[in-house]
């Protein structure tokens, strides 16, 4: 995995500017640990950090191609093509000559050979920039699902971009402007396609390319979901996801560097684990790492709460020993989450603060010890999405809502208050937000794109509606979190359920069939039940832990109090005084998570205006 950072602009001189780029290179450092690169010309400038991946020694970048002895191209890649292999063997018969074995050239010599359409034929998690010199223009691509991130910002005779916001705002031209629509996308908890926290930034939307030259910009879709005819049985369906789940699995295991999956003891991580155990003693005869994350006496203690049933550790331990794998309890301490520095350092890692607290913190923690032992790590992300898993799914209150059923489910629960994250801010502060209109608004335009097949029952009509909603506007913000958290110490997250072969399968597979035995993910537990102890295959959906220890949440208050004392804290403007004093006066349980998210929002929030010195305008 990598950063990538760059510079075009037609009106001026780049050669010039390297120490610029140089900053923006800087910026995106963490995500590549092991190598660096520049390459600027008179009208582009191109940064590179590497985390190397496949072929170690030579997969440099910047890596350029030559024909007759002259450079015709430059990229900087961050991802991983699974199909490489099979695209080399392709482009060798048709005539090209490689110097590396890595899926880097593979794509540089992709576009050579079909030029921006050679987006269609790269299956895996990918985000790239290459500038052609014959032609003075450059390609910004981006993965059908948008697992790499990628932002931009226009110019007038050209455009800067890069793996996170922090490059582009390394860049004298860009300042950390935010507006109303910043904000709402900051808080909200669907993403609005290509929208981004800061004002003067975009981000490339997923399935697409922009070429950028001296007559203009253009932006095209090369891939997006379709609706088509299932005419498989449900046993045939079965077979067919257990045979795409091996391929996938197989496919992702390819690496020149230590390799592991999280394991949390769910349904979906110990699906990937034993097929990726099997796939490994097979080829290898060796033994898969594994890692699970869990609190100090959080089993002992384990109270269940809403949506938490049961703790994963004792989970994890079964599956692992039930597969023989290496495996790794990572053991997190109050300490280490209420530690000042690792919590600044998470939300730096994001740009922007966030609502999910603690888990964002442990998640940045976990991902520090596992690349310890390990460089990549497969996670069992995605599935719920494509088979049907949240509790909102089900719930005939927040199906049949007209609303993105887990903003729907979000107004149900006592301690949303203003919603996720809001209940501290200001009352006037939010009337000029007015997410319910912003959530309204983006409900109507996403439910308006869903494909769907005609003679559709309501019921199906429905689910198909939600499934889109779900992998278009919930699944990006939890892709944006894992790569950002992940990245900020060169861990590399692939996600398997996220190929788009199984994705789009999935999409067209009826919901009957995705409940056929009357519960969530029908069909994965059908498809590896042969894999996997019978505790886990009919354990309850239990998402990433939270802290349960009462010491977090009375550190959270002593850090609040310490906020609204300090006539300095530049969030002070925007609090509800009379709600924080409510929440001040009222610790509430320990286990309480959704308030203690207020309480964690807004100190966040107040550190992301001071390092960011951001300017709000709303």
């Amino acid at each position: 995995m990598c950063g990538i950072a760059g510079w075009v602009d037609f009106g001026q001189d780049l050669s010039q500017k390297r120490s610029v780029l140089q900053a923006m290179t800087d910026a995106v450092a963490k995500r590549g640990v092991d190598d660096q690169g520049l390459w600027v010309s008179r009208h582009a400038a191109l940064g590179h950090t590497r985390t190397a991946i496949i072929d170690l020694a030579d997969g440099v970048q910047p890596l350029t191609v030559e024909e007759d002895g002259r450079p015709v191209a430059v990229i900087v890649y961050n991802g991983e093509v699974y199909n490489y292999k099979q695209l080399r063997t392709e482009l060798q018969g048709r005539g090209h000559q490689f110097r590396t074995r890595s899926d880097t050239e593979v794509v540089l010599r992709s576009y050579l050979e079909w030029g921006p359409d050679c987006a269609k034929r790269l299956e895996g998690i990918f985000a790239f920039a290459l500038w052609d010199l014959r032609r003075e223009e450059l390609l910004l691509v981006r993965d059908r699902f948008g697992v790499k991130p990628l932002f931009y910002h226009r110019l007038p005779e050209g455009v800067l971009f890069g793996s996170e916001p922090k490059s582009l705002l390394a860049n004298p031209l860009i300042r950390p402007v935010v507006d109303a629509d910043g904000l709402r996308e900051m808080f909200a908890v669907a993403k609005k396609p290509g929208q981004a926290v800061f004002r003067d930034m975009r981000e490339l939307l997923p399935g697409h390319t922009l070429t950028i030259g001296s007559a203009g910009v253009v932006d095209r879709t090369y891939w997006e979901l379709e609706a088509r005819p299932h005419t498989d049985t449900l046993q045939e369906t079965i077979t067919n996801v257990r045979s795409l789940l091996e391929d996938i699995v197989l496919r992702e295991l390819v690496a020149d560097v230590p390799l592991c999956t999280a394991l949390s003891g769910g349904l979906d991580s110990s699906s990937l684990t034993a097929i990726a155990a099997q796939w490994r003693w097979k080829l290898d005869g060796a033994r898969l790492r594994t890692f699970v994350t869990t609190f100090d006496d959080y089993a002992e203690k384990f109270q269940a709460d809403d949506v938490r049933f049961s703790p994963d550790e004792p989970f994890a331990i079964e599956v692992a020993e039930h597969l023989s794998s290496d495996h790794v309890n990572i053991r997190l301490s109050s300490h280490d989450l209420m530690d000042p520095k690792t919590r600044l350092m998470a939300l730096l890692a994001q740009d922007a603060p966030s609502t999910l607290g603690d888990m964002d913190t442990s998640n940045y923690l976990t991902s520090r010890e596992i690349r310890t032992h390990s460089t990549v790590a497969l996670v069992g992300e995605v599935a719920d999405e494509i088979f049907g898993g949240y509790n909102w799914m089900f719930n005939p209150e927040t199906v049949g809502a007209d609303a993105f059923p887990w903003v729907a489910h979000e107004a149900l629960q006592p301690s949303s208050m203003k919603g996720q994250g809001r209940g501290l801010f200001d009352d006037g502060l939010l009337q000029k937000l007015d997410m319910r209109r912003y959530y309204t608004d983006s409900f109507h335009e996403a439910a308006a794109e869903a494909p769907h097949q005609e003679g559709e029952s309501p019921e199906e009509y429905r689910m198909r509606e939600i499934g889109y909603l779900t992998l278009t506007r919930w699944m990006p913000m939890l892709l944006d979190r894992s790569d950002r958290l992940s990245m900020a110490h060169g861990l590399e997250l692939r996600v398997p359920y996220c190929d788009h072969r199984l994705v789009e399968y999935l999409y067209n597979t009826p919901w009957s069939f995705k409940t056929f035995d009357g519960r969530e993910k029908s069909i994965l537990r059908a498809a590896v039940r042969d894999l996997l102890p019978a505790s886990v295959l009919e354990r309850k959906k239990s998402p990433w832990p939270v802290t349960q220890d009462p010491a977090y949440t009375a550190m959270l208050h002593e850090e609040l109090t310490a906020l609204i004392s300090d006539p300095n804290s530049p969030i002070l403007p925007y609090l509800d005084n009379k709600a924080v004093e409510h929440t001040l006066r009222n610790p509430g349980a320990a286990n309480d998570w959704p308030s203690r998210m207020h309480i964690e929002t807004a100190l966040q929030f107040n550190s992301w205006l001071s390092h960011y010195n951001v300017e709000l305008v709303v």
